[in-house]
């Protein structure tokens, strides 16, 4: 049986700061993931995939991301980096061991593996926020006699030149798509719409709008949802006539409440003006070569590519502890644990208009103090 002071549970961007600030305060760390590689989950993303933060707010404590890299890291800039980290910080990593299932163990945790268990005095779960593939279970989908796939799934455009497809889902991963299908030579390319998004542009005039949800991030939610209205009119204009109405719900209400964050754009609002690409309904159903939409509409999309989003799937490694609340979201946060569940934290599950990448460089060195303080003994009262 292996034994550590800290189990780090997943070695991607939350896992690798977890680990680097832990040893920095001088504690035993073992990090393990499930994958055979550091940043193989960001090798599956799509080629055209950028960071929507901004590189010099997006390094992990302890290292900066490279200027070379540009001002916009790639796919592949983030796994050039995340290894580089991990050797940087000379992080122990398992790799190619899944942890199944945690639970308590002689005043600690044990972790099953499917192979050599691993006891630790904490844990820290790591296994970032998107983990499983999320796929609408649509009537009729089974029948569909076009293509069919998750997001998760798409890579280039290439496949899909000459091509009438629809992506459905109005997150970063789905807005991005659309614009790289009609940069790739899509015929026709259109995105499904269930509810309005928020939008703000990546950047105005060349301010990153994520230096904007720095600063607005601890004001009040009612001051900021009418300051990011006052941005949207100015900066996006009123795309109502294009298919896509006013959001129901202001940007910071649907953060904190719903936790969506707003489309970052990087031209999505450019096509749907130019009539490049267009927005129509929610998809309702399928019905052999069609897809059935809100309204009564039918279309006849060769593809459809499903930017549905994903669980944190997180219910059978710890859903028995009493730690997970809604959206299977954990309870507890990287400094504080729950009481059922003392020595057991969370880095790298919010989704803040900051930037997920810089909050969770913040989280990080929380954890660390947390655990170096719960490490510390008790101090002995003076005779």
């Amino acid at each position: 049986m292996l034994d550590t002071d800290v189990l780090v549970i997943g070695a991607g961007p939350a896992g690798l700061a977890a680990g680097a600030t832990l040893r920095r305060r001088g504690l035993e760390v073992m990090l393990v993931d499930a994958a055979d590689e550091i940043g193989a989950s960001w090798r599956q993303h799509y080629d055209r995939l950028h960071l929507h933060t901004v590189r010099w707010l997006s390094g992990l404590p302890g290292l900066p991301i490279p200027r070379s890299e540009g001002k916009w890291v790639p796919r592949d800039g983030v796994v050039r980096y995340l290894q580089r980290y991990a050797r940087h910080h000379e992080l122990p990593v398992r790799l190619q061991t899944e942890v199944q299932r945690v639970d308590r163990w002689d005043g600690g945790w044990r972790a099953e593996t499917g192979g050599e268990p691993i006891t630790a005095r904490n844990v820290v779960v790591a296994t970032g926020y998107n983990r499983r593939p999320k796929m609408p279970s649509w009537p009729g989908a089974d029948g569909f006699t076009g293509q069919l796939l998750h997001s998760s799934a798409y890579r280039n455009p290439k496949p899909y030149a000459g091509k009438d497809v629809l992506v459905v889902g109005t997150g970063n991963s789905g807005a991005e798509i659309v614009v790289d299908l009609v940069e790739g030579g899509a015929a026709d390319v259109a995105i499904s719409v269930r509810t309005p998004p928020n939008i703000m542009r990546r950047d105005i005039k060349g301010f990153p709008s994520q230096v904007t949800g720095v600063l607005m991030r601890r004001l009040p939610l009612p001051v900021v949802d009418r300051l990011a209205r006052g941005v949207r009119k100015l900066s996006i204009g009123d795309l109502r006539p294009y298919g896509l109405p006013e959001p129901p719900r202001g940007l910071y209400t649907r953060v904190k409440a719903d936790d969506v964050i707003p489309i970052l754009d990087v031209g999505l609002v450019d096509l749907l003006k130019s009539r490049r690409a267009r927005a129509v309904g929610a998809v309702t159903g399928f019905d052999g070569d069609e897809v059935l939409l809100a309204g009564g509409e039918r279309i006849r999309p060769d593809a459809v590519i499903a930017a549905t989003g994903f669980d944190r799937a997180l219910e059978g490694l710890v859903g028995h502890l009493g730690v997970l609340g809604r959206h299977g979201r954990p309870v507890v946060t990287a400094e504080r644990t729950h009481p059922k569940a003392p020595g057991l934290y969370f880095v790298g599950y919010g989704n803040p208009l900051s930037g997920n990448l810089r909050e969770v460089g913040i989280e990080a060195r929380r954890l660390a103090r947390a655990i170096a303080r719960r490490r510390r003994p008790a101090r002995v009262p003076a005779s």
